[in-house]
């Protein structure tokens, strides 16, 4: 069993007492959810995977009915290959991080590819685009029975509890997986999975642990110590830094404005929105832009900027207005605001339509 200067011996009786309490509880307390299956039932990897997906960055409650809504959509592995990439994005408005969606779509491909037949081993999985270590141990625990050590925030936090892991994240990661990895059973693996991340949410939550009605109450270091709440401790964040960027708002005279499809690498890849320079350290100026504007100016600089916060870095984006005749389709795709609606807009694009609608008379 792991042990280490912060991470005391754990003894194989007592992570078979701790999984076996935590069984226990999760079979009478787990949450329901559109993506789960009863304890001890095999689960469809493909219901797994998407719904790993769509976890990450965003809690259980905000995903269930998009969950619901998505399968409704692309009802099985297949269904989503077939589809196109704009459909598929357009679906997940709201979700952001739109690589993910991307990446969701190639390796439905992949797999529809093979016959629609998931490939059942972390290693395998881990091969699909897209899927890290988190996601591929998840769904080879959850929809394949494999003893897999399945870590996200609400087991690191589980665990750093647990154990009085002290650390601060993230180095104390190394430590916690290995202690998670002593606690995995290799029955059941599935449901001990996701009972840690229903413990995480329900009971050992960040603020305010409900240590009274913890089943693991009698186990737990850090309560016995009196630090739990402070657990797991984080490393100071440095400074978000700040980026700039100009978005060219371009109208034609029937009232369409010009959007183009981002390249599919990098920010926003693949997505579609108003056309804009590169996002850098240093603001622009419009002489400056004028080069990676769709046409030559005259181009109106509108007040305000329009702030959006990135996982890296903050941006602020100045909305430059310009008008042309008639809309040339070789420049772009061309839409009424009304009709954007049925572009997949990402967040950041939404936030210049509506900074731009509000600066101008484009709509009439």
């Amino acid at each position: 069993m792991p042990s280490g200067p912060d991470l005391p011996a754990i003894d194989g009786d007592e992570a078979a007492a701790i999984s076996g309490r935590l069984l226990a509880w999760y079979d009478r307390y787990r949450r329901v959810l559109p993506w789960r299956v009863l304890p001890g039932a095999v689960a469809d990897p493909y219901r797994v995977w998407v719904s790993e997906v769509m976890l990450q960055q965003t809690t259980a409650a905000s995903v269930a009915n998009a969950f619901e809504r998505f399968l409704a959509r692309f009802p099985s592995v297949t269904a989503l290959a077939e589809a196109p990439l704009d459909r598929v994005l357009h679906a997940w408005q709201g979700f952001g991080y739109y690589a993910r969606a991307r990446n969701l779509h190639r390796a439905a491909g992949i797999v529809a590819a093979q016959g629609g037949i998931f490939p059942d081993s972390e290693d395998g999985l881990r091969a699909l685009p897209g899927v890290g270590a988190y996601i591929a141990a998840a769904v080879a625990a959850i929809a394949f029975g494999r003893p897999a050590t399945v870590v996200d925030a609400n087991v690191e936090r589980v665990v750093a509890r647990l154990f009085a892991i002290r650390t601060p994240l993230p180095a104390a990661k190394p430590a916690i997986r290995l202690a998670a990895a002593a606690l995995t059973p290799p029955d059941r693996p599935g449901d001990h999975a996701q009972a840690m991340m229903d413990l995480g949410a329900t009971v050992c939550v960040p603020r305010g642990p409900r240590c009274m009605v913890c089943p693991l109450a009698g186990q737990c270091r850090g309560l016995a110590e009196g630090i739990a709440g402070e657990l797991p401790a984080k490393a100071a964040k440095a400074a978000r830094p700040v980026r700039h960027g100009i978005a060219f708002w371009l109208a034609a005279d029937d009232g369409s404005v010009l959007l183009r499809r981002r390249p599919e690498r990098g920010l926003l890849g693949g997505m579609t929105g108003l056309p804009t320079t590169a996002f850098r350290e240093r603001p622009w100026s419009l002489a400056e832009a004028a080069a990676e504007a769709p046409v030559a100016g005259p181009w109106q600089p509108l007040a305000g900027t329009v702030v959006h916060v990135f996982t890296h870095f903050a941006l602020e984006l100045t909305v430059a207005a310009g008008r042309v005749a008639r809309a040339d389709p070789a420049l772009g795709l061309w839409a009424t605001p009304d009709g954007m609606r049925d572009h997949a807009l990402p967040t950041l694009m939404k936030k210049a339509v509506r900074h731009a609608l509000a600066e101008t008379d484009v709509r009439r």
